[in-house]
């Protein structure tokens, strides 16, 4: 892919090589926050996104919205603007007994529902392999172990639909391996490989759908410590990654 952005109206100088990615962007405000000298570079279509410095490395924060069409266009407009590695901190909601809510993911694989969706216009007539980086996998890994963060290592189910889950979905995927579920991993880590992009996740979890009273929505404040926790795991990972 290559050309000009439609939808992030920013300059390649303006974008890091090292990107994270948020479909909240209040979460994408909160990263920036910790960012030395960050710099708002695009407001257009609600895709805020800054770029600033962590530990002197060049870093953007940008936002991709809900689902993967959207998450796809912010994907694919970052790296024209030159996009090598990318991690999305997200969202998601637990599967498992052993999730509950403030838990940390990070994500090993991304299924996605069979036609694919978004990842199934892309290539209709085949799996893309939804996996993210290794390298960028073993630095949240790292990370998270020398912050004492706790996480749990697992694949995730990219849903498109986010109120269509049920007792059937959550036996189906969980009863598959899958941990959590949310809605834009496998569009990351299946362009990351068409791409040439480093991609990886790391998820907090704001709900779970096997824990009945933990099955409201955490809402941004109630996240807020653990966001910030996870942002550093992340950003003391994306650092450490070659580009």
């Amino acid at each position: 892919m290559s050309g000009s952005p439609y939808h992030i109206k920013a300059k390649p100088e303006d974008i890091a090589a090292r990107i994270i990615v948020a479909g909240d962007p209040a979460r994408v405000e909160q990263v920036a926050g910790m960012l030395k000298d960050a710099k708002l570079v695009n407001t257009n279509r609600g895709f805020i996104t800054y770029t600033g410095y962590y530990k002197d490395v060049p870093i953007t924060v940008a936002t991709h919205g809900i689902g993967a069409p959207s998450a796809a266009i912010v994907f694919e407009e970052l790296v024209m603007l030159g996009a090598k590695a990318v991690v999305r901190l997200g969202t998601c909601g637990g599967l498992v007994e052993e999730l509950r809510k403030g838990d940390i993911v990070i994500a090993s694989g991304a299924a996605y529902p069979v036609g694919g969706g978004a990842v199934g216009m892309y290539v209709p007539d085949s799996c893309m392999p939804t996996a993210p980086h290794p390298e960028v996998t073993t630095a949240l890994v790292n990370a998270a172990k020398e912050n004492d963060v706790e996480f749990l290592l697992g694949p995730v189910i990219s849903s498109d639909a986010f109120y269509a889950e049920d007792p059937e979905f959550i036996k189906k995927w969980s009863h598959r391996g899958i941990v959590a579920v949310e809605m834009e991993c496998a569009m990351l880590f299946a362009l990351g490989w068409m791409r040439k992009v480093k991609t990886g996740a790391l998820l907090v979890v704001s709900d779970s759908l096997v824990h009945e009273e933990e099955k409201a929505l955490a809402t941004a404040e109630e996240l807020k410590e653990v966001m910030n926790t996870a942002a550093k795991v992340v950003l003391d990972a994306l650092v450490k990654v070659k580009v």
